[in-house]
């Protein structure tokens, strides 16, 4: 079956059936979904990781994990990363299996919806598929309210919009936010509380834009000895890597949307134009849609959104994940001349 968005994640947190394939470019959509099945297995309950790889070289692997119990009796689920129609055989001998009790969850950032797997679970009595894609600002101030609702908190006037510019519009970034501030406010179901813009400007993790702008210009431009001065400078006031991290996303979703006017035979000027660049920015702007190809902005944005949840989880190394991940890239640049 196709499910909608209400549809996937209530299935999700209540789960039934067999198999859940979120497929779709909106990869860290996806990975919140996901999380949701996580979470309804309970904190008891083992976590079964496969990938595409794995599938193409056993195809039997699937069924015989979700028919499998586990070693201590408890909830048992799976997830599958980067699948793709290699696991075409895998998918088919899970839907078509006698039994299987643990639910499977495939995360498939590649897969259209055309695809032949897609169709098997749209067909399929004991599957869902969900198409993943960036949510627009709506659909994203949307989501914000409802899992803030989740977590017991009202959105005051504003605040789901300030939550999704914050967090790029990226589920995952923006769920880790709102788990924050419900922990400020010690909100649940059972003791709602307001989320207001006080809360955000206490505990938010924004700051003024130009503060990190000459990072994100060195990145965008390719200047990899420029962007390392920059982060050390950021570091040395104490800055968290968070809110350039979010900077240069939506530099890069700015850049995105423009290069793919450049793409389709638009003129640079006139794209620029539409888009209402700032004029002391028009040099800068034009140099990198000239520089950066789609596929590199496209990369660019999924690490730099890696780094920031990378950043976020429990037990990591801090500043020193976000600073490598964005040097990587601007030497990546800096290579291509």
């Amino acid at each position: 079956m196709k499910a909608s968005a209400n549809q996937i994640r209530q299935a999700l947190a209540a789960p039934r059936l067999r198999f859940y394939l979120l497929h779709g470019p909106d990869e860290a959509g996806a990975g919140a979904l996901a999380a949701v099945l996580a979470q309804a297995m309970g904190d008891r309950a083992e976590r079964v990781d496969l990938d595409g790889a794995t599938l193409r070289s056993d195809p039997a692997r699937l069924a015989d994990e979700a028919a499998s119990m586990s070693l201590f009796g408890d909830a048992r689920h799976i997830r599958v990363t980067g699948m793709g129609d290699e696991s075409v055989t895998a998918v088919t001998a899970l839907l078509t299996a006698e039994a299987a009790g643990n639910p499977v969850v495939a995360i498939a950032p590649g897969v259209r919806s055309t695809a032949k797997i897609v169709k098997m679970a749209i067909d399929s009595p004991h599957a869902l598929a969900f198409a993943c894609y960036p949510p627009t600002a709506q659909d994203a101030e949307r989501l914000a309210t409802t899992l803030a609702g989740e977590r017991g908190m009202r959105l005051a006037t504003g605040v789901a919009a300030r939550l999704v510019t914050a967090s790029s519009g990226d589920r995952s970034v923006m769920a880790q936010e709102i788990e924050k501030f419900a922990l400020f406010l010690d909100a649940a179901p059972d003791r709602p509380q307001e989320l207001d813009h006080q809360a955000l400007d206490l505990v938010g993790a924004d700051l003024d834009e130009a503060e990190a702008t000459r990072a994100v210009e060195a990145l965008v431009e390719g200047r990899p000895d420029h962007l390392a001065e920059e982060l050390n400078r950021l570091s040395e006031a104490g800055t968290s890597p968070i809110p350039w991290l979010r900077q240069i996303a939506r530099r890069l979703v700015a850049l995105i949307d423009m290069r793919a006017d450049v793409a389709n035979g638009e003129p640079v000027d006139a794209v620029m134009k539409r888009h209402r660049v700032f004029f002391r920015d028009e040099d800068a702007t034009a140099r990198a849609l000239r520089r950066w190809t789609p596929m590199m902005l496209s990369t660019a944005l999924a690490r730099t959104r890696a780094a920031e949840r990378a950043v976020m989880s429990p037990g990591n190394a801090g500043g020193v994940l976000a600073d490598e991940a964005v040097l990587q890239l601007a030497r990546a640049l800096a290579r291509r001349g």
